[in-house]
This record gives C-alpha cells, sequence and structure tokens, in this order.
C-alpha cells in the first residue's frame, strides 16, 4: 500500500522484511472487516457504522495502484500493484454492500462519495500522464499518495469520536484496529529504515492512531465487562 520499490530492498534484509510485514498485515486489513459486514448483510441495516474507512481505503488502493503502474515509475512496482489491487476490489465491495443496506439518505450520500472517488482516480491519471514525465509524474503521484493515506488513516478519528461519545466498542471492530496498527507500524519501521519520508510520515501518523484506538477498545471494554458483572439487584418498597 505504501509508495515504494518493496523489490528495491538496498537498505538490507531487515527493511525488506518490514515491508513484507506491512503488505501481509494490509491483506489483513483488507479481510478485517468480514464479522461488521456479516452483521450488517444479517440485519440487512448499516446501524451506526461509517462507511467512510472504506472510502478513503478505496481511493488509497487506485492512487496508490496508479503509482505502483509502470506508467508512473518506472519498470512498475509489482508488489505495491498487486497489493492495492486487491485492496481495491475488496474496498470497493465494501462500499457497495454498505450502500444497498443503508437508509435512502446515507445511500445516496454513500453513492456520492463513490462516484467521486473514480472522478478523483480520473482526474489524477489525467492530469499525471498530460503534465508530468519521469520523476515528476512520480513525485506528483507520490505526494497525492501522501496525502490518501493520511486522510485514510484519519477516518478511524470518526470512529474514536463515535466511541467517546457512547462509552462503547461496539462499532470499532477490534480487528480492523489491531490490523491497521500492525500494517501501520510494519510500514513505518520499512520507512524508518530506508530514511524514506514518503513511506514513515504517513504510517507514523497511522501507529499513533492504531494505538489511540486499541487503548479506547481495552478502556471501554473492560468497562463494559465491570458493568455487566454488577449484581442486578431490584429494590422494592
Amino acid at each position: 500500500m505504501i509508495m515504494a520499490s518493496l523489490g528495491y530492498s538496498s537498505h538490507g534484509v531487515c527493511s525488506y522484511l518490514a515491508g513484507v510485514a506491512g503488505n501481509l498485515f494490509a491483506f489483513v486489513l483488507f479481510v478485517s472487516p468480514f464479522p461488521t459486514f456479516r452483521r450488517i448483510i444479517g440485519n440487512k441495516s448499516t446501524e451506526q457504522f461509517s462507511g467512510l474507512p472504506y472510502i478513503y481505503s478505496l481511493l488509497n488502493c487506485l492512487i496508490v495502484l496508479w503509482y505502483g503502474l509502470p506508467w508512473v515509475t518506472q519498470g512498475g512496482v509489482l508488489l505495491v500493484a498487486t497489493v492495492n489491487s486487491v485492496g481495491a476490489v475488496f474496498q470497493l465491495t465494501y462500499v457497495i454492500i454498505f450502500i444497498i443496506y443503508s437508509e435512502n439518505s446515507r445511500k445516496l450520500k454513500m453513492s456520492s462519495f463513490l462516484i467521486a472517488v473514480f472522478c478523483a482516480l480520473a482526474l489524477v491519471i489525467y492530469l499525471s500522464l498530460e503534465f508530468f514525465d519521469g520523476s515528476a509524474r512520480r513525485n506528483f503521484v507520490g505526494y497525492l499518495s501522501i496525502a490518501s493515506l493520511i486522510s485514510m488513516f484519519a477516518s478511524p478519528l470518526f470512529i474514536i469520536n463515535l466511541v467517546i461519545k457512547t462509552k462503547s466498542v461496539e462499532f470499532m471492530p477490534f480487528y480492523l484496529s489491531l490490523a491497521t496498527f500492525l500494517m501501520s507500524i510494519s510500514f513505518f519501521t520499512y520507512g524508518m529504515l530506508l530514511h524514506d519520508f514518503f513511506i514513515y510520515l504517513p504510517n507514523g501518523i497511522g501507529t499513533i492512531l492504531g494505538i489511540v484506538q486499541l487503548i479506547l477498545y481495552m478502556y471501554y471494554s473492560s468497562k463494559s465487562m465491570d458493568l455487566s458483572r454488577l449484581p442486578l439487584i431490584a429494590s422494592y418498597r
């Protein structure tokens, strides 16, 4: 998912392994919403789940996929293109399911977001091919990839706000938070080992947000367990 040639592990085995680990955890992140969408399909409702993280993820995967293709990066970056093509398919599937089971008002809103994502991708492709060449094209798409990654990692802020408001982790799936953290810290380590700003900056932000989510999950889930252990005593007067 990151704008780097994972195949060129010039800074040693450690950086290469960190990059491979990031790809593996990215796949885990792609499949982690399965329980959420089983619930949505089973209840035929999106309830209070947010569809924005999947919109952000779709946009990110498409932009970084474009970065990994040979039209942008000389020779192409096969591993980056592959993982993001798989990610794009997963995210598009999630968004479609979310639209199907949303209320009419949210259905229209999510459909508009989906159209906007593909319009944004078409604009990026047009601008990069028409106005940029060589390294300039790579840098243009690379900086856009950073922006999309930061947006994707910032989307959990909506969920964090909901958890704090409701004092419940019901709508913040644990495996999604864990996978985000593991993927982010893997690519953050990879970027630091390569001294690559494009990699470690957005993933450093993702690591921090992942830690916040996991802390909130432990805090509010433990509070819920404590409340469930309280004896149910009714006082009749």
